[in-house]
């Protein structure tokens, strides 16, 4: 049976915690694993937490922002979103 192998860049707490979020969970529903990839600041914050929901809660707690101008400027930045002609779809969205 092949392996499969997942890149993804821990959680440090300075990169975007949402899109991170979506990565991990894709992951993890893929896989059924149960091992996040945290740098060891950000393991220091959840340490304590016994359980995984409660450990996503704390994440999201710490590090999703959902105040009114973030979604301000995701609203602005899918609004304003556009391709550009000739461009491929798929270098466009990655």
């Amino acid at each position: 049976m092949a392996e499969t192998r997942f890149e993804i860049e821990k959680f440090d707490g300075e990169t975007n915690f949402n899109l991170w979020q979506v990565r991990m969970t894709t992951i993890l529903v893929k896989t059924g694993l149960k091992k996040l990839c945290l740098a060891n600041n950000v393991l220091q914050e959840v340490l304590m937490e016994n359980t995984s929901f409660v450990l996503w809660k704390r994440l999201e707690t710490l590090y999703a922002t959902k105040s009114l101008a973030n979604r301000l400027v995701l609203k602005q930045r899918l609004f304003t979103f556009h391709m550009n002609e000739g461009e491929l779809l798929r270098d466009h969205i990655s």
